[in-house]
């Protein structure tokens, strides 16, 4: 890599901050302001039938307090709901309410018309070249997959 190269690390980071800020802007342009970034990262790991609370903090990586803070939060503002575990009575489940999925689904739909314009800039075999890319290394990166 030479002097004035950046790590590809850094290239992923930037390209990643592009799309969430982008994404949030629409959101707050949407009528969703009243979710931050900090509360979408979380709620982004919450599963289609709920997560605990001590998953989501791993997998935030978080505390177990911070990560209880956001899911405050997010129920407060109506974007998750509480449930019992349906596998251990004693646990509860988050999940994303009707206005959570609302929410991911709109957030959704922008971070796809991003990846069109990034394929329209790239080309679609680029474009389909470096998402077959980021899917093999997700194998030995990512711990939740």
């Amino acid at each position: 890599m030479a002097d004035d190269e950046m790590n590809v690390g850094l290239l992923m980071f930037i390209a990643h901050r592009s799309m969430e800020q982008r994404t949030f802007q629409a959101l707050v342009e949407a009528g969703h302001g009243d979710i931050t970034i900090a509360q979408g990262r979380l709620a982004a790991q919450i599963d289609p039938r709920g997560t605990r609370l001590t998953e989501l903090a791993e997998r935030a990586q978080v505390t177990k307090q911070t990560a209880g803070f956001l899911v405050d939060q997010l129920e407060k503002a109506g974007y998750v709901e509480r449930i019992p575990d349906p596998s251990d009575g004693r646990a509860r489940l988050v999940r994303l309410s009707d206005r959570g999925l609302a929410m991911a689904e709109f957030a959704n739909d922008v971070s796809a018309r991003i990846e069109r314009e990034w394929a329209d800039r790239l080309g679609e075999r680029r474009m389909g070249q470096l998402r077959e890319a980021l899917t093999r290394l997700r194998e030995i990166t990512d711990p939740y997959s």
